[in-house]
Parts: C-alpha cells; structure tokens; sequence
C-alpha cells in the first residue's frame, strides 16, 4: 500500500512538471469568439517548493581601462588627417630645433678651436702657458721626437714671453739634431740679436761651435746614440767613483747636451758628499748656467739644505733672482724642506700678487704657520692674496685667527667672505662670533 502511494505521488508531480512544459513552449490560445465564454484552464497541480538559483549581477565587472595620454599621437595618420595644420607647424618647429642646435655646435667647436689657437697668446702675459709648451718640447727632446719638440719651442719663442730665450736656444738645438743647420744659425743669431743679455748666450756658443763642426755631415740614426752612451756612462759614475768624474761633469754642464744628460750630471753632483760637487751644485743654483739647469739644481740642493738644516741659501737665491720660474722652483724646495720661517720670509718680501699667493697656500699646509698668516694679512692690500690666506687658514681649522681676521676687516666683501667660512665651521670661537653679530 505504501509503494502504491509513492508511485501515486510520483505520477502526478511528473504530469504537473509535463504540464507546465507544455504550457511555456505552447502559443497562446486563440481567444474566444464574443459572447462565448471561455473555458477555464485546469487547475494548476501543487508542485514540491524547489530553491531558486542565484541571481547573477546586473553587470559583471568591467576590466580596469589603460590611463589614456593626454596628448594625442601627433605622429598618428588619424591625427594628421583631422589636424593637418597643427602637424605641419609642429614639424617645421622640429626642423627649426634641430637647425639651432647644429648652429649651436658648430659655434661651439669655432669657440673652442679659435680658443686652441689663441691659447698661447692669452697665457704668455704671465707665462705659465708657454711654461706647459716648454716642458713638452723638452720631454719631446728626451724621446728625439725632434719635430714635436721644434713644434712647441717654435710656439714658446713666437710668444715673446719670459721663456722664449730659451725657446730660441732649444729650437736651434733642435735643428741642429735634424740636420738644417742653416737654421740652426739663424736661431742662435736671432737669439743673440733679441736677447743680447740672455744667460743662455755661453750655451749658445757652444752649440755653434758643434753646428759648425757638424757642416756637411749627415744625419742618421746612428749618430744619435751618443748621448745615450754619455747617460749610461754618467750611471757608471754614480755606482763607482762620482767624486773622479766631477770635473767631467763640471764640462758636461757647459756643453750643448741635451736636458736629460744635464739633469742627471747635476743628481751625481747632489749625490755626492764631496764639497767640490755641492759648491758646483750650488753655482749652477745661484745661475752659473741656463734658467734650465738653475731649477734642477734649485730642487738637489734643496734636499742637501734639508739635511744640513738650513735652508739660508735658498732665501738667497729667491731674493737674488727676478726669474718667476726660479723663485717658484725656491718656494717649493723651501715647502719640501718644512722650512716655514724661511717660507714666511720669502713671502713677505714678494712683489708679486701670484707669488705671494702660492707662497700663502704653501704655508697653509704647515699648521703652525696660524701667526704668520694673520700678521701677513693685515699687511695685505690685494684681495686675492688675502682669499688665500683665508684659504690656508681654512684648512687648518683656525677658527681663532679667522675671527680676528673678521673683526678687524673693513672691507665688506672680504668680512662677508670671513664669515661665511666661520658658519660652516663646528667651533666655539666660531659660535660665540655668530653670537657676537646677533647682539
């Protein structure tokens, strides 16, 4: 009995399911004639209650939208097609950059090339261009590059600055090692006409002398290697018995030799305890020979002074000469030796503003030269000697002597200058000045 109740049952949930199938998928009945009533559909079967799905969303998510330019692709066919005036002006304003730019380069490389050429000229007034030059010619001359070195000698004579004797004298050499001997006279006549009181005239003669010893000769490479032989032998001298070769040496000197064959006569003389080698030592850095040799010897006997302890004969030497090169070669002998009394001296008695400088800034790396360089400074009227002075004190931390240097300017510029640096410094003296301003 309970089976037939569960087919019972099962039946018409079944029939009801079929039932409303057909009436979903079925048309709509056709409507009945007016006046005729309409038969009434059957009864809906009860169904079982069946859980709803969920429903989905409205919309689903969107996908998150790429940040769109601000500017559109002037490059674009699109745009150019719907903008072709703002396209064309924007690429004449292309064209128009790139013409003041290439302008701009090419202006700069004229400036930089007619800087290269007047370099020289701008620098000779004070020397220290035609300084660079020389040392390149003489570098050039112990490498036997003779026409790089006959290059820059030639640029340092034309000059007519405070090197240009000896630019003349190093020319004719020159020539003479390139077989124009010609030339080689003319430079030693030139020299002799334009600079009738050069010290490089004793010189001069003597490489006149081997030019015209060497007339009608030819030049190969073979004859070059004399000078060589003379260095290795000069070598031999210093490993065996320097005191035997010293007047050997002493003719060296004055002969027309090349600058590395002197420079190493000149380091057997310094190495040598033998007083004929220190007093021709020091002759040569009095000026017993050409401006050259002077600054070597200058820098052998500087390490000979500072052994002895007494560096008396340098001060002599830079107070007795006018040769800036010869008074700098001095000032950093002196700067070697630590002598800064000596230093000091040389300072003082300077005339000029650029030596003076390098003098003050050498000074500055001895600490115990804080005195000094205040008692220079009140004395010092060119502000730029004073920027050094107050440079050295500066790298010394010498907060105390800047504060006194401060109080006592008067001239705006310089106190400004004094204070900014006493602002940057993490002292006491310093902090109680920045105080002393605010009251």
């Amino acid at each position: 009995m309970t089976r037939n109740r569960i087919l019972i049952v099962a039946g018409i949930v079944m029939a009801g399911a079929c039932s409303a199938s057909a009436q979903l998928a079925a048309p709509a009945a056709p409507s009945a004639p007016v006046g005729v009533a309409a038969p009434l559909p059957p009864a809906a079967p009860v169904l079982l209650a069946v859980p709803a799905p969920p429903t989905p969303a409205a919309f689903p998510a969107a996908a998150p939208v790429p940040p769109q330019p601000i500017w559109p692709d002037l490059l674009s066919d699109d745009i150019h097609s719907q903008f072709p005036a703002w396209t064309d002006q924007l690429a004449q304003v292309q064209v128009n950059v790139q013409a003041q730019v290439a302008q701009a380069r090419a202006q700069a490389e004229q400036a930089r090339e007619l800087a290269r050429q007047q370099r020289f000229v701008f620098t000779g007034f004070n020397g220290r261009g035609d300084d660079g030059l020389y040392s390149n010619g003489q570098r050039a001359l112990d490498r036997s590059q003779w026409d790089e070195a006959l290059g820059n000698f030639n640029r340092v004579a034309a000059n007519g600055g405070p090197r240009a004797d000896g630019a003349l004298y190093w020319k004719a050499y020159t020539l003479n090692k390139l077989g124009r001997r010609d030339e080689a006279n003319a430079a030693i006549a030139e020299l002799r006409k334009s600079y009738p009181n050069s010290r490089w005239l004793d010189d001069a003669k003597a490489l006149e002398m081997e030019v015209q010893q060497a007339a009608g000769q030819n030049v190969s490479p073979e004859s070059q290697s004399d000078e060589e032989l003379k260095l290795m032998a000069v070598n031999a001298l210093v490993r065996s018995d320097p005191d035997r070769a010293i007047p050997l040496l002493e003719n060296l000197l004055k002969s027309a030799q090349g600058p590395r064959l002197k420079e190493r006569a000149l380091f057997v003389l310094g190495q040598s305890d033998a007083a004929r080698a220190q007093q021709l030592l020091e002759q040569v850095a009095r000026g017993g020979g050409n401006p050259d040799i002077q600054v070597t010897a200058i820098n052998y006997l500087g390490a000979i002074e500072r052994k002895k302890g007494n560096n008396q004969t340098l001060l002599e030497i830079y107070n007795s000469s006018n040769d800036v090169n010869v008074k700098r070669a001095v000032l950093g002998a002196l700067r070697s030796a630590g002598d800064a009394d000596h230093l000091l001296q040389a300072v003082k008695g300077e005339k000029s503003a650029d030596l003076r400088s390098e003098g003050v800034r050498m000074l500055g790396s001895r600490p115990e030269t804080g005195d000094g360089l205040v008692s220079l400074y009140g004395s010092e009227q060119d502000l730029n000697v004073k920027r050094a002075i107050a440079d050295s004190l500066t790298a010394q931390r010498n907060a105390k002597a800047l504060v006194d240097l401060a109080r006592k300017e008067t001239n705006r510029e310089m106190k400004l200058d004094l204070v900014r640096r006493l602002s940057n410094m993490q002292s006491k003296e310093a902090t109680d000045y920045m105080l002393e301003i605010l009251k």
